[in-house]
């Protein structure tokens, strides 16, 4: 027969295994799934080795204000107050847009409002640039997404320079030639017109050209030769630039144009990349929004 003290005892470890089970299978115990965020909402485009121009100028220094690589790495745009109204993210459809219009503030030897980036080999760096012996590529896939209308010519919208491949004088050649000045035309513009994507090259106008007379950048020595790669309007398209000796290689709404010439080949200039918004109007009320979905640029 079975003593109180042992009834006690088996009646106590009974009531804590009983408590122990139902604490340890309560339902709002068992932890909730934490939602992972979305780290993949912006453009593909890393702005290591790009600065921005814009067309305004709001430090008031006489010239438009920009912002180099070191400022706009890391989302780092985002965070850059007098810069949102012209580079901003429509994570929407993933995309970053330009925005220009005439701001009131232009670069040298140019009257038309941009909102583009210029590469830089080395961050902070104008004058690391590249030649065509070195070779280059640029990857964009874009839309002009609004533009406005011109209501001062025969054409229907405006015009912006949605790419480019811009010349500058070496610093090495402006002491060889005693240059006072290092610009230089731009070798090649991709341009939305009418909705049609067209590339424009620089062309000798005499081939016979040679020397220091090369690096006059007026429209007496070098002129432009095109091509039209057809109507996009404002549908997104991927645009390729491959730069090398002699040649530039560009592909765009399924189609490839080659242009190589001896005016290729006597090009004298170093080079850079430049890819945005680049509007050329001049009228009150014009403007431009490209979008970009990616940008990448290799040599």
């Amino acid at each position: 027969m079975m003593n109180a003290g042992k009834v006690i005892i088996m009646a106590l470890l009974i009531l804590v295994w009983s408590c122990s089970k139902n604490e340890t299978t309560k339902p709002d115990e068992v932890t909730p799934i934490q939602e992972v965020p979305d780290t993949n909402e912006f453009a593909n485009i890393d702005f290591s080795h790009w600065k921005i121009t814009l067309p305004v100028d709001q430090n008031n220094d006489g010239k438009p204000d920009e912002y180099q690589p070191n400022a706009l790495v890391n989302l780092g745009y985002q965070n850059i107050a007098a810069l949102t109204p012209f580079l901003y993210d429509d994570i929407a459809d993933k995309s970053i847009v330009f925005y220009t219009y005439p701001g009131g503030a232009t670069t040298a030897n140019s009257s038309y409002p941009r909102t583009e980036l210029r590469e830089q080999m080395t961050p902070g760096n104008n004058y690391h640039n590249w030649k065509l012996n070195t070779g280059g590529e640029l990857y964009g896939k874009l839309k002009v997404a609004d533009i406005s209308e011109d209501s001062e010519s025969s054409r229907t919208h405006h015009r912006v320079i949605i790419m480019q491949i811009h010349g500058v004088v070496s610093q090495e050649d402006m002491a060889t030639y005693n240059l006072d000045s290092n610009h230089a035309p731009p070798l090649l513009k991709i341009i939305w017109d009418e909705g049609h994507i067209k590339a424009y090259q620089k062309k000798l106008v005499n081939e016979n050209t040679s020397g220091v007379a090369l690096y006059d950048d007026s429209s007496n020595t070098w002129t432009d030769t095109s091509y039209d790669f057809g109507e996009v309007n404002q549908a997104v398209v991927t645009i390729t630039i491959k730069a090398e000796t002699g040649k530039l290689t560009i592909s765009a709404n399924g189609r490839t144009h080659i242009f190589q010439d001896i005016s290729l080949e006597k090009w004298p200039f170093e080079n850079y990349f430049k890819a945005g918004a680049y509007l050329t109007a001049t009228h009150a009320n014009a403007f431009a929004k490209v979008k970009y979905y990616e940008l990448t640029v290799s040599h």
